[in-house]
């Protein structure tokens, strides 16, 4: 079932939240209709606006000095290169040091500008997209959050779930044999045990001979507890792109996705639950304590990431789009210039659906060609309840899956450990993965990394809308 119609083609002025009654007033728009609209009663980003009012502009390869003299000299911005400081304090629209009117910052590794203008740059600035050549194409900037089931959601979905399994079970029950009973024993078979989670048996991460030594991976996310006991001494390289916030993880959400990618082998309270133990782990704040970042701390933590020559880059985050809405092209050039640096950009499909009432498409920027979209699996190897879909026939697929429901994994202090579910706790385990492959052959990288995880694969009895090419496995 698709997302409900949008009550305004427009959507919010960037001062409002989102509304599911009241329909908008239009107001001028130069570059289209903002692909936002009213969301289910039970998302989380139900009283937060999805744009920031800021637009994303799109560089022409090779031309990036040449836009930067047209958002100068014929758009009227101050122009400046976008360091860890501008991003961070332009990472929050309304703060008070926030991106000032009438500017933008560059991303000159990405090809990306964002850009503060005025309705009558913003005029401009459609313009000159339609006419010069350094100048690829013009889109608002989104807000992202963390991607996770809400508690209401969470008990709404379990139930769904043992019905859904119950329903398998008396079917087999009757017929003697089949599908309920065989869920039933792949349910029992992927149980969290003593030493190890089922996410690590599922993906057959434990039998691997590989541990992703030697290979850099970034968590981009709220952080990470650097307290915790797990992760002491761990973290070669961190930073924030939040403004006003250090790397320290005051949410939870990135902690525990830093520890699906690469818990230690043996953590201070078993089971094992981290993928690639010895990968080096460099962590990028790019969400805020709330949970919430924007397009602009994102593409600042990706530069970053490219610039620690990083293979794999984790993102547990997202924004809902509309079924049928077009891709980012500004996130399509990012993810194509990280491929040819030869790094893989791993992100969650999106956690939107309500199953089996409704199955929501894949979420910005996971639905991008050129990042791989994950999926999530319940211990039964069925689509988790909330786990989004490939419905756009032109791209925005899911691209492969992996263990998303109940995932255990480190947390800050005092908790030390907590049970997840999301496409977020599915994004890492890939991720993890990617770099147990990384580390068996050298010559994967980039495409070929992400050609070898498709190939890899375990297939599944479900559709590919679902899961892609099935779930991941290790080498």
């Amino acid at each position: 079932m698709p997302l409900p119609p949008l009550p305004n083609p427009v959507g919010p002025p960037p001062d409002t939240v989102l509304s599911v009654s009241e329909p908008l007033p239009p107001r001028p728009n130069p570059f289209g209709p903002r692909p936002s609209g009213p969301l289910s009663s039970l998302s989380p980003y139900e009283n937060h606006p999805l744009h920031t009012g800021r637009k994303l502009v799109l560089m022409a390869r090779g031309g990036t000095r040449a836009a930067m003299a047209t958002l100068s000299g014929k758009a009227g911005l101050r122009v400046h290169a976008a360091d860890r400081g501008a991003v961070a304090a332009a990472a929050v629209p309304a703060g008070p040091s926030s991106l000032p009117a009438e500017e933008a910052l560059v991303f000159e590794d990405l090809g990306i500008a964002v850009v503060n203008a005025s309705p009558d740059q913003a005029v401009r600035l459609q313009s000159l997209a339609l006419e010069e050549e350094s100048l690829d194409g013009v889109e608002w900037e989104r807000f992202v959050f963390a991607l996770g089931p809400s508690s209401r959601d969470f008990l709404l979905g379990y139930r769904a779930g043992v019905d859904r399994l119950v329903e398998e079970m008396l079917s087999a029950e009757g017929a003697g044999a089949g599908t309920g009973a065989e869920a039933a024993v792949t349910a029992a078979r992927f149980q969290d045990a003593s030493r190890l989670t089922w996410g690590m048996r599922a993906t057959r991460a434990d039998a691997s001979r590989y541990s992703g030594k030697g290979i850099a991976v970034a968590v981009l996310d709220t952080g990470i507890d650097l307290s915790h006991p797990d992760f002491v001494g761990r973290v070669l390289a961190s930073e924030s792109f939040v403004d006003g916030e250090e790397v320290q993880d005051g949410q939870g959400h990135g902690t525990h996705c830093a520890g699906v990618v690469c818990g230690p082998r043996t953590p201070s309270r078993l089971p094992r639950y981290g993928v690639a133990p010895d990968a080096l782990l460099h962590v990028g704040k790019v969400l805020g304590n709330d949970g919430v970042g924007t397009d602009t701390s994102i593409l600042g933590g990706i530069e970053w990431a490219l610039g620690k020559k990083c293979a794999i880059i984790s993102m547990s985050l997202g924004a809902p789009v509309a079924k049928g809405a077009p891709r980012s092209p500004a996130f399509e050039q990012v993810g194509r210039r990280a491929l040819d640096a030869g790094t893989l950009i791993v992100a969650a499909a999106g956690n939107d659906s309500r199953r089996p009432g409704r199955v929501a498409p894949v979420s910005h920027p996971a639905n991008c060609r050129t990042f791989v979209a994950v999926g999530a699996l319940d211990p039964n190897l069925s689509v988790a309840w909330f786990s989004n879909a490939g419905l756009d026939p032109d791209g925005g697929q899911v691209d492969i899956a992996g263990p998303g429901v109940d995932i255990r994994s480190a947390w800050p202090l005092a908790e030390t450990y907590r049970l997840e579910s999301g496409t977020s706790m599915a994004t890492p385990h890939v991720a993890g993965v990617a770099a147990l492959l990384a580390e068996s052959d050298p010559s994967l990288r980039g495409h070929a990394l992400a050609n070898r995880l498709y190939q890899k694969a375990r297939r599944l009895p479900i559709s590919a809308v679902d899961t892609g090419t099935g779930l991941v496995q290790a080498p």
